[in-house]
């Protein structure tokens, strides 16, 4: 969709299709640590190793998604801000998110004891996940390079319709391959569990 059906964008060029790939990573990882955050509220509230293992699965896939999103938006960077990289508001909040689950993921992995390692990974997902706001509203709060949405604002829609078909259509392509993503890292775990035992 994002080279086959939606035009060429009248400012950017061809540059702009990366819009395809940047802003649906971006959603799908919001969507990734929202869910290690709702799961680690569960396990903190029930001890639910199933609830464990989907915030262990979603932090993974969260920080691939995150990852991209950032190479993404740097390769997108260089050719209209003229850099790959400028420690603006939305870039320094969503590089402190990257490096928050990937703490996630190390703390996780370093603690040998089963629950301590997934208590005390309950509580640092669900303190990083407090830096969603702050990533999706820096454009709003401070002056930075990165546009505000184009999508998610009030007032009439400002793209047309066959560049928000072709963006809906990476989403939801994107979601499906995190939830494929998650599912095979589910029954890993699982798999994983039932060896220990």
């Amino acid at each position: 969709m994002g080279f086959g059906v939606a035009p060429r964008e009248i400012t950017q060029g061809n540059v702009q299709r990366i819009m395809y790939l940047h802003v649906p990573t971006a959603w799908v990882a919001y969507l990734a640590f929202g869910t290690v955050f709702v799961a680690s509220v569960a396990y903190l509230w029930t001890r639910s190793a199933a609830a464990d293992r989907l915030a262990q699965a979603s932090a993974e896939a969260g920080v691939i998604f995150t990852g991209v999103t950032i190479a993404a938006g740097s390769i997108w960077g260089k050719p209209t801000w003229g850099t790959w990289w400028t420690w603006d508001a939305r870039l320094t909040s969503v590089a402190l998110l990257f490096v928050m689950y990937l703490g996630y993921l190390l703390l996780r992995g370093m603690i040998e004891e089963r629950e301590r390692a997934a208590r005390y990974s309950a509580v640092l997902g669900i303190v990083a996940a407090l830096d969603i706001p702050l990533v999706h509203f820096s454009v709003y709060w401070w002056r930075t390079l990165h546009q505000p949405p184009s999508l998610m604002k009030p007032g009439p829609a400002t793209m047309p319709p066959v560049i928000v078909a072709a963006l809906l259509v990476n989403v939801v392509a994107f979601t499906l391959l995190y939830a494929y993503f998650v599912a095979k890292r589910l029954r890993s775990l699982r798999l994983e569990e039932e060896a220990l035992a």
